[in-house]
Order: structure tokens, then sequence, then C-alpha cells
């Protein structure tokens, strides 16, 4: 390779760089600017670090019934204890442990199951997407929570079939989503000109469809993410979840109806986590929207 040569490639990778560097600059730019975004990032991270290090966070084990039942906050317990002496502040802690885990595989299941039928609707198109979709409108036609209930009570209540129901009652959301975004791509001309030259469906799909179809799919994550979490509470209230004694911020909930009277924090402290959670993921999900959406961004 000739010097001249060598230095024109030289001079192209710190070209690249350069850019890559000011484009991450620039998302960084934005996300600060953005302060919904901001706020969520600052929430959810916060709730990542609690799940990862709960261990060393929480002041007791979850499962120790060696305290008083039904203490009121205090110095030693912050948030109290439940009806068996376990202290509330290291179940909020483990609790979020679980709602991160069910979130995110259960999401991770809608994005597989939706993203199988949302591609192959919007890129065979024709006959294919006419029934993808019309199986996609029968599983939109029953209510989200009730085709949970339904699929737990079928499976049996535990944290692994609450994962796969919620799984599979957000993968039409996906679904729909995903082929809208394929359908918009397809029309783009580098897609007809890669079709032009020969390129083979899996590779148009691999290098052309999906990775110009990200920037929707990581806001319906987030999006949905939020939504998993708080179905996942909503079926462990209902006792159709995780199930006792690992702590989960619905079972919490579930428990404290009883004492509420007597001890409100029981009741208190989990709503307050869930609440905190589904907006934080909210949050981040709008910020994520507006930095990803050039019109958005734009203005």
């Amino acid at each position: 390779m000739s010097v001249g040569a060598t230095a024109l490639k030289v001079g192209t990778l710190e070209i690249a760089e350069s850019r890559e560097a000011s484009s991450r600059r620039t998302w960084l730019h934005l996300l600060l600017r953005n302060r919904i975004g901001t706020v969520g990032a600052i929430i959810v991270l916060l709730v990542i670090v609690a799940a990862i290090f709960a261990p060393l966070l929480a002041p007791y084990d979850p499962a120790d019934q060696q305290a008083a039942r039904l203490l009121r906050p205090s110095g030693e317990h912050v948030l109290g204890t439940d009806e068996l002496g376990r202290d509330t502040l290291s179940r909020i802690i483990y609790g979020a442990r679980v709602s991160l885990q069910v979130g995110i595989i259960a999401i991770a299941v809608s994005l597989l199951l939706g993203g199988l039928l949302g591609i192959s609707a919007g890129f065979y198109g024709g006959i294919v997407d006419n029934v993808l979709m019309r199986f996609v409108d029968i599983l939109f036609a029953f209510p989200g929570l009730i085709l949970a209930i339904v699929i737990t009570g079928l499976l049996g209540p535990s944290s692994r079939n609450a994962m796969i129901a919620i799984g599979i009652i957000y993968a039409p959301a996906f679904a729909r989503v995903i082929r809208g975004s394929v359908l918009s791509v397809q029309a783009e001309p580098y897609v007809e000109a890669a079709r032009v030259a020969g390129v083979t469906n899996g590779r148009l799909v691999g290098r052309h469809i999906i990775p110009n179809i990200m920037a929707p799919m990581i806001v319906l994550i987030t999006v949905y993410l939020s939504s998993a979490i708080l179905a996942e509470a909503s079926l462990s209230f209902l006792g159709l979840g995780t199930q006792p004694p690992e702590p989960s911020w619905g079972g919490m909930l579930n428990a404290a109806r009883t004492y509420m009277e007597i001890n409100p924090w029981m009741a208190i402290a989990p709503g307050l986590a869930i609440v905190i959670v589904v907006l934080g993921l909210n949050f981040l999900g709008d910020g994520l929207r507006d930095i990803l959406d050039p019109r958005l961004r734009e203005r």
C-alpha cells in the first residue's frame, strides 16, 4: 500500500471517529436538555442500582422475621415491618429485582413475538400481512389483564408464567408498531436499490430494515416496560404472579389490605415504589421519543 493510500485511510478513520464522538456528544446534550427524560433516566438508574446491589443496600434479610410485627416507621425500621415482622424497606428493595426481572423478560418475549409478526407482515405483505394482522386483531379484542389472568390461571401461578402471560398480551402492540415502521422503511430508495442489486431477503431485513426501525422500538420498549411492571404487580396482587415468600410489590399490597388501618405504611411503601418506577420509565420513554424523532428534535 502506498504512503498516499495509507494517509487517506488514516484520515478517513479519524474523520469517522470524530463524527462518532460528535454524535455521542449531541445525544448526551439532547438528553441532558430534556428535563423529563433526564429525570426518568435518573429514576430508572437508581432502581437498577438498588436491584443489583440489594444485598448491600437492604438493612435486613427480606425473609427475617425477628422484629416485632406491624411496627410503624422508626430509626431501626425506616418503613416499619409487616404482619410477619419482616422489614418493609428491605422487601421493597428486593422487590425491585423481581419487578425488573419480570418486566424485562416479559418485554423481551413481546419484542420477539411481536417483532416476528410485524416484520413478516410488513416485509412480505399480501396474504401474509392479512393473516398475521387478523391474528393480531383477535388478540387485541381481549382486555390485556383479563387475558393475562386466563393464561396464568391455565399455566399456574408463578413469576415465570407471569412473564409468559405479560409477554403475550403486549406482543400485538409491538407487532403493529413494527409493521408500520417496516412499511415506512421499505418505501425508502435505498431499500429499492438493494432489491435491484439482488440483495437476499435475509440480508435486506438484517442490514437495512431492522437497523432503521430501532428508534420506535426503543421507545416502545421503555413505555411497555412500565406497563409490564404494573401488570406483574396486578397479577401478584391477585395471587397469580410472584409467590410468597419472595418479595413482590404487588404481593406486598395484597398482604397489606387487612392491616391498612393498623399500619398504612405496609400499603403506602409498595404503592409508592410502583408509582415511582412507572413514572420514571414513562418519563424516559417520552425523553427518548423527543430525542429519536427528528421532527420533535428540530423543534
